[in-house]
């Protein structure tokens, strides 16, 4: 078995190292063609979230052909006075179906505004414009808006993790034989450990100055920097979610369901695989924990106009989110088909190891296309902070797979009623 895996990982690593190396962008552009009219024309392409960069790139030097993807911002009056800047350097604005805008902008018009495009030859009102550019982009709403709220994707791709999760839960006890009354605490209990474990690994491994400059938005989704607003928890991390779950799933394996802890982590294991795929989801919807620079002819080429400003250079980019994604539908897969027609959920601990080796593998070989995640204090023979947290969690997971035969019980003693 472990010879197996060893060769799994030399595949994978090969493919990363050979097929999939990152690319780096000087000028922080990315190149595109823009169709006026079917006449094509180079163009430049930038974009960023940062509103100052935004504003002094009117200054920039270049002349002619840029296009500059506009995003959404919280600081209206600022953003209006930047677009104003650029048209006075002259850029021309358009909407995201390219229809030109001469109107000025104003806090009420000011999300039609997509596009700033310097072009050699004015555009007209009546030429037909298009952008084409040999990766995709990625640029999504934020969320579905109902009256005056809008509920986000990433929190809606939450609600699937835990609702799903709660689903199939529900068919596990089930299958085992096990009474209904005892899932309510396991979700309570791992919805607790997965946010705030989550959330303080993040500050812990990679955002520790939190603590000394925005202290109560450690622990409440909320910043207390320029005044109270809130933010919803920005920063979650899978590590500090799986500590924190295991320590919550002890106290419900010995208290409440009084069940051997592997026989409570073999099967929320597969609850996990499943919920990790909608996370990751949630993060491409925000277009965070993105990839690496990469070759924008690579089928792999993802633009995210919408990227954090601690990312650098908007250019096309690794979706290292969608490949974590998959990997860990492919690990729910693997994990349900093994418990649903194999023996080896009665050799407590087993399911579990597995999920943990074949999971922090996923993340360990994804790392090597991720952007760093806040500052990486953690660094050891070129690994960065995620990678070398995963470490210790596989090495785990092969001792508890071996551990695991100490554990075996029946079918009968499985599917014993209270």
């Amino acid at each position: 078995m472990n010879n197996i895996f060893f060769r799994i990982y030399l595949v994978i690593f090969a493919l990363i190292t050979q097929s999939l190396w990152a690319q780096n962008y000087s000028d922080g552009m990315s190149d595109g063609t823009l169709k006026i009219n079917s006449a094509a024309t180079p163009v430049k392409i930038f974009s960023t979230t940062d509103e100052v960069r935004l504003n002094s790139f009117a200054d920039n030097p270049v002349k002619e052909n840029v296009l500059i993807i506009l995003n959404e911002t919280n600081h209206a009056d600022y953003m209006m006075a930047t677009l104003a800047k650029y048209k006075l350097v002259h850029y021309q604005l358009f909407d995201k179906n390219f229809k030109l805008i001469t109107t000025p902008a104003t806090p009420e018009n000011l999300k039609e505004f997509k596009y700033a495009i310097k072009a050699a030859k004015p555009i007209a009102e009546a030429d037909t414009v298009s952008l084409e550019t040999p990766f995709k982009i990625w640029d999504p709403s934020k969320g579905i808006q109902l009256g005056p709220i809008t509920l986000h994707f990433y929190s809606l791709m939450f609600i699937f993790a835990f609702g799903f999760g709660y689903i199939l839960m529900t068919k596990i006890f089930k299958t085992d034989n096990v009474n209904q009354k005892y899932l309510e605490p396991l979700f309570t209990w791992t919805l607790i450990g997965t946010i705030l474990g989550a959330r303080m690994g993040h500050v812990i491994f990679y955002q520790p100055e939190l603590f000394k400059q925005d202290f109560w938005s450690v622990f409440l989704p909320i910043s207390t920097v320029d005044g109270i607003k809130f933010t919803g928890f920005s920063g979650l991390a899978s590590h500090g979610a799986t500590i924190a779950l295991i320590f919550t799933t002890l106290y419900y394996s010995f208290k409440i369901i009084k069940k051997n802890p592997f026989w409570v982590y073999d099967r929320l294991g597969i609850v996990v695989a499943l919920g990790g795929a909608f996370v990751r989801l949630g993060n491409f919807f925000n277009s965070e924990i993105i990839g690496k620079p990469v070759d924008p002819n690579s089928p792999f080429a993802l633009l995210f106009p919408q990227q954090s400003t601690e990312y650098g250079v908007t250019v096309p980019r690794y979706p290292s989110q969608l490949f974590e994604a998959i990997g860990y539908v492919c690990l729910f897969v693997l994990l349900w088909i093994l418990y649903k027609k194999t023996d080896k959920k009665y050799q407590q601990g087993w399911l579990f190891g597995l999920f943990f080796i074949i999971l922090w593998a996923i993340r360990f070989f994804v790392e090597f296309l991720k952007e760093p995640q806040g500052d990486e204090f953690i660094q050891f023979g070129g690994l960065n902070t995620g990678q070398v947290l995963s470490i210790p969690f596989m090495l785990a997971g092969v001792v508890i797979m071996i551990v695991s035969k100490k554990f075996k019980i029946t079918q009968a003693e499985n599917e014993k009623p209270e």
